[in-house]
């Protein structure tokens, strides 16, 4: 019966994505009636169509140009789907800036259902937004108008690119693709290959062919020595060529779903890159070979006038900071002030890259950058002042993992001081970032160091420090069987960098309201917040929770955490494809003290108890005694490691959920 099931279901679903014909400017009334997704019924949103061709046309002027051709229709649900409504476009630059993308051919349409009429709103140019990110990046914005739940919504556009390099293909987001259709047609003067993400859970399948193109001029002049310019020419007598052919149909490809503790889902997602290889003549032989290292990417990045020529300039801020780092003793105590030094003029405008924007004299001056405005400008400060200091290139949780070398796979940098065989990170970007503290967005596993003559490697990005959060709680209890007490609780390393991202900034208002939710029906009051050092936050207040305790008989129930006990076990997946990622590895550990209530003695304690998983590395104790008018627990969840493989969750799984059921144990007191 299952089996039949499960095949009813595949021809249901075959048949949902291959039945519609889509043609742009024409919705269907069953589109907009649509209330849920047929296959995802979880899904805000579903692409109920995505189209994507690349190809490449000859003129005698500016050679091969690559085009790059996108129209998409999505089905939005409801308001949680409202983003899909937003879209934006990545335009590139050359470094000479003769050479630019341009986008055109842009339209697009809402539909709404009113009554039984198609509504059809027209995007108009005040929907689109241009903005430059950065010396070589602009982003062009399509907000889509009059979106309401329910609403379909289209957009078509063209990229015309002088570059040979293709950008990335991502086959899945984080909604259904009903139908997915991809064309990729190169000239066989170009080689690429071609890398798939191995992390992801989806493959479609790519058909591959070539066909022959015949060229409207007896003298073809192909342009192409770079992966970014067209410079050189070719000449094909015999009028014609090959163009090799990538094409992907696909019908129902499923919604990347967001699994707890995952990191940045980006890391896997199905994707496709092409990465130029080489470029050949009519014979089929290299005339210029492209496939890159590491190494060669990292020395290209440092050739930057943008980049390595920012570490150069130093006479604008030599005289400002002779004086700042006077009571230091070492290179990492320079390291520090100087971080907060920058940090104190220069604020981060919420802008990644690899590339200075403003360059760091302006960013200095104006005392607003981006990421590496800032954090090369640390980096020359310190050079300055005769400290090995060097920037390390990252790419961002969100950037995901770069599936080859290349400049795109680094979008961030942060700073490295090296003394006497040690090293410290530092990322003056982040506000409330320290030595060794990073912001949980360049988190992403290691990071390419550049030395001052051009030679690089890899460093690790994870942080070796495990977080401490530690809490004290105090509780007494009163004759309504309402709990009162006080809060102590101090953290330390990333955990504190969380924290203070969190309250520093909230009115005292907000901070209480922040705190009080998700506990239950407690009332917070005297909140004190104390950001002690760098690496440190600490709070207390006090409390009263009126639904803890439980008269049932005349014996009282309660569990002994309260409110700092897990509700429920985030794992619920029976199994799960990626990873487990907690960030960094974390310690925490909570004290209560519990006074009897007059009158009352202990019927039942729970049970003390140690847990562990993977040898010890991930452990949790919970030890509960009583002790004269006092109940006393300790307990600590020991996270030695952040990572969990996906081959041991359904083991970890099982090890958190009696964490979450020894915690949910009640006391029991009875007179």
């Amino acid at each position: 019966m299952k089996k039949i099931l499960a095949l009813i279901t595949l021809v249901v679903s075959v048949s949902f994505g291959q039945a519609q014909d889509f043609k742009f400017g024409k919705v269907s009334k069953e589109e907009l009636q649509e209330n849920v997704h047929p296959i995802d019924s979880s899904a805000n949103a579903a692409v109920l169509s995505k189209k994507e061709d690349v190809y490449f046309i000859f003129t005698n002027y500016d050679g091969f140009m690559q085009h790059r051709e996108v129209t998409e229709r999505i089905k939005i649900y409801n308001k949680e789907g409202y983003d899909w409504a937003t879209k934006k476009i990545y335009l590139y630059e050359g470094s000479s800036g003769a050479t630019k993308e341009k986008v055109s051919s842009v339209k697009g349409y809402t539909y709404n259902l009113k009554g039984d009429k198609v509504e059809k709103t027209k995007l108009k140019k005040d929907g689109i937004f241009e903005e430059d990110i950065n010396d070589y990046t602009e982003v062009n914005t399509i907000t889509m108008p009059n979106v309401q739940d329910g609403c379909v919504i289209e957009y078509t556009y063209k990229i015309v690119s002088p570059f040979i390099a293709i950008d990335d293909f991502t086959f899945q987001y984080d909604i259904p693709i009903n139908k997915l259709d991809v064309k990729i047609i190169t000239p066989q003067f170009y080689r690429y290959n071609k890398f798939n993400n191995t992390k992801a859970s989806y493959f479609p399948r790519i058909k591959e062919s070539r066909e022959k193109k015949t060229l409207p001029t007896k003298k073809a002049s192909f342009l192409g020595t770079s992966a970014t310019e067209n410079t050189s020419t070719y000449n094909n007598s015999n009028n014609s060529y090959y163009q090799d052919v990538l094409t992907i149909s696909e019908s129902n490809v499923p919604a990347l779903k967001a699994e707890a503790f995952a990191g940045s889902m980006n890391n896997y997602v199905s994707k496709m890159s092409m990465e130029l290889a080489a470029i050949l003549n009519e014979y089929g032989s290299e005339t210029k070979s492209f496939s890159s290292t590491w190494e060669g990417v990292s020395k290209t990045i440092n050739k930057l006038a943008s980049f390595g020529g920012q570490l150069k300039r130093t006479n604008f801020f030599e005289d400002d900071i002779t004086s700042v780092t006077a009571s230091a003793e070492n290179d990492f105590q320079k390291a520090a002030i100087l971080s907060a030094f920058v940090k104190s003029k220069v604020k981060w405008n919420g802008y990644y890259g690899v590339s200075a924007y403003k360059g760091t004299k302006d960013a200095y001056k104006e005392g607003e950058g981006n990421v590496a405005d800032i954090n090369l400008l640390l980096i020359a400060m310190l050079k300055s002042q005769g400290v090995e200091a060097n920037p390390v290139l990252v790419s961002t949780r969100n950037n995901g993992i770069p599936l080859y070398p290349t400049q795109k796979g680094f979008n961030y940098v942060i700073c490295m001081v090296e003394d006497q065989g040690k090293y410290i990170l530092l990322d003056a970007s982040e506000r409330f970032s320290s030595v060794n503290v990073l912001p949980e967005r360049a988190l992403n596993w290691q990071g390419r160091l550049i030395k001052d003559d051009g030679s690089s490697s890899w460093v690790s990005l994870m942080s070796s420090q495990q977080s401490l959060e530690s809490t004290s709680l105090n509780v007494k209890m009163a004759e309504d069987l309402s709990v009162s007490g006080k809060v102590r609780q101090i953290v330390k390393s990333n955990m504190s960098l969380s924290y203070k991202k969190k309250y520093i900034g909230l009115s005292k208002d907000d901070q209480v309201k922040a705190i009080e939710r998700n506990k239950g029906a407690i009332e917070v009051s005297n909140l004190e917040l104390e950001d002690k050092d760098g690496n440190t936050f600490s709070g207390s207040y006090d409390y009263v929770l009126n639904d803890a305790v439980e008269d049932i008989g005349g014996k009282l129930y309660f569990s002994p955490l309260l409110f700092l006990a897990e509700k429920e076990n985030p794992f619920k997946l029976d199994e799960r494809q990626y990873p487990i990622d907690f960030s960094v590895p974390l310690k925490q550990k909570n004290i209560v003290n519990i006074m009897l209530p007059e009158g009352y003695q202990v019927e039942s304690l729970p049970q003390s108890e140690v847990m562990e998983f993977a040898g010890g590395k991930i452990k949790y104790s919970f030890i509960l005694k009583e002790n004269g008018n006092f109940i006393q627990l300790s307990t600590e969840f020991d996270l030695q490691t952040p990572f969990v493989g996906s081959a041991d969750y359904v083991v970890f799984k099982e090890f958190f959920g009696k964490v979450v059921a020894k915690q949910a144990e009640q006391i029991v007191l009875s007179k």
